[in-house]
């Protein structure tokens, strides 16, 4: 064959129906895994829970991407291979198909009696008036008809493959508006404290994921602030704790110097601002603390937010950093419960609900020394960097504070007062152009399968010749894709009249005679 042989036998097998069934099919079973684990995209916080809980388990499916699969290359392999294939598959289809819309129906065969679909009658018209008769009657059904001499040949139906080239057309539109969104898209994460705010800008993002064409001064200049945070939860039934709602009242300003306007941001109610949405997708808590140094001055006096190790009562860890402490800076790794109760066996603190019914923080550590923040090197918020600090020892019973206790450090290090909470919200801005492309391709697609699947591909012949009793014998045949219909006993009967003799049969069984190309 050589290599051009081989080239074009490939790019045939890629561009066959069938391939792109078995590609689409296999598209369906990539997606599978996005729905049965955590995504980062959407939910890193739980993504962190995996690899706490099953870190050997967490470590393989990280190196399948199995946590972003969406982004994987496997996926995209089998995304473009399917892009491609339809392409290759639809656009001369599509071509094919308005070449045969506008070509005349075929003639009709030498022997309609071998069709699926056969009639035949006598009538006292001539040949020409049945034949005129017939085109009539088949234009009123909109047939398209073309009378060639002692014959009509009608066709309709082309819906039915339009139909069916539309749900694949659609399909290439729909692979189309999802690579439009990952190029010019993008995905930011953080977490929003009550009465704190934030500017559309990569700075605010905790997690930022672009496109691969969009560039950081492209995001819409908009401004979000969190006015209050309500969250409510069952307090009876075998449903105790489950979350009931919860809400965020929102100020915003399209762009910098705009009007201020207010909206409840709820799940599944975003904010649509300037072409992004703004999501809720979770919340947590936000202790606040005083840090008082060993100079006396007040180093810390803020919110801070912890990350929930259960999604269940909300228990909470956090670190909390003070590099404004003198003359040595202070770090605190605490826990903390929304609900602070005895364990079953009574030896441990956990949290039995997770409203804020009783608030407690317990600190598990507390540093002092060098926090080591001024190396250049970025920290993360959760971890406190040990590496130049000293642990302070702590006395057992001032470890567990409620609001408004204080924990004073020994050697007069300083002091850590636990002043309240607040909440925040789990917020994901989104941009995808091709949101509503995407939209359109998939209803349009639902419309093209209905009407290929409800739309038969038609023909019927109408024949007419002298008898030899002086009376014209009218010969009708018919051929329909898929399931015969009763169309063409309706059309028999119409053509014909009540006063003429004749016979009307219909042969399912019979084998039909070629009559030009029908597709499927």
């Amino acid at each position: 064959m050589g290599v051009t042989g081989w080239l074009r036998w490939g790019w045939r097998q890629l561009t066959s129906m069938r391939t792109a069934l078995v590609l689409l099919f296999l598209v369906a079973l990539a997606s599978v895994p996005g729905s049965i684990f955590p995504q980062r995209g959407m939910s890193p916080e739980k993504v962190n829970e995996y690899f706490e809980n099953s870190p050997e388990l967490a470590k393989w499916l990280d190196r399948l991407s199995l946590f972003d699969v969406f982004a994987a290359p496997w996926f995209a392999a089998v995304y473009l291979l399917l892009f491609t294939s339809l392409a290759g598959c639809v656009v001369p289809r599509a071509w094919q198909l308005y070449g045969h819309v506008r070509a005349r129906p075929p003639k009709a065969p030498q022997r309609l009696g071998r069709l699926p679909q056969h009639g035949e009658f006598t009538t006292s018209a001539t040949p020409d008036e049945a034949v005129e008769a017939a085109r009539k009657v088949l234009r009123a059904r909109r047939f398209r008809t073309v009378v060639d001499g002692d014959s009509v040949a009608s066709e309709k139906g082309y819906l039915g493959e339009a139909g069916n080239l539309l749900f694949h057309l659609a399909m290439l539109a729909l692979l189309c508006a999802i690579g439009l969104g990952s190029l010019f898209g993008y995905r930011g994460n953080l977490l929003l404290t009550e009465g704190t705010g934030f500017s559309n800008s990569v700075a605010f993002y905790d997690e930022y994921k672009p496109g691969h064409l969009v560039d950081p001064e492209d995001l819409a200049p908009f401004q979000v602030t969190l006015d209050d945070f309500k969250a409510e939860f069952i307090t009876s039934g075998p449903q105790t704790g489950q979350p009931s709602g919860f809400w965020g009242d929102l100020t915003y300003r399209e762009k910098p110097g705009a009007a201020e306007k207010r909206y409840t941001l709820r799940v599944n109610h975003p904010l649509d601002v300037d072409g992004a949405k703004v999501y809720l997708l979770g919340h947590g808590y936000a202790p606040t603390f005083k840090v008082t140094d060993a100079e006396g001055n007040v180093a810390f006096n803020d919110a801070v937010q912890f990350i929930p190790r259960e999604t269940g009562n909300l228990t909470s860890e956090g670190v909390l950093k003070t590099p404004d402490a003198r003359p040595e800076q202070l770090a605190f790794q605490m826990m903390f419960w929304p609900t602070a109760g005895a364990s079953r066996d009574g030896v441990a603190i956990v949290s039995t609900f997770p409203g804020p019914l009783n608030p407690t923080v317990a600190v598990m550590a507390a540093f002092k020394g060098d926090l080591n923040m001024d190396n250049g090197n970025a920290q993360s918020v959760y971890e406190i960097d040990s590496t130049k600090l000293e642990m302070v020892k702590l006395p057992e019973e001032a470890k567990v504070l409620k609001v408004g206790d204080k924990l004073e450090l020994p050697g007069g290090a300083g002091t850590l007062e636990f002043t309240g909470f607040k909440e925040y919200g789990a917020l994901t801005v989104t941009y995808d152009p091709g949101r509503v492309p995407a939209l359109v391709a998939g209803a349009l697609a639902v419309l093209g399968l209905v009407g290929s699947f409800m739309v038969r591909r038609r023909r019927v012949w109408v024949r007419a010749r002298a008898g030899d009793d002086g009376r014209t014998v009218v010969e009708v045949g018919g051929l329909t894709l898929g399931a015969a219909t009763a169309e063409f006993d309706e059309i028999l009967t119409e053509l014909r009249p009540d006063d003429d003799e004749g016979r009307a049969e219909r042969s399912d069984d019979s084998e039909p005679v070629p009559t030009g190309p029908i597709k499927e």
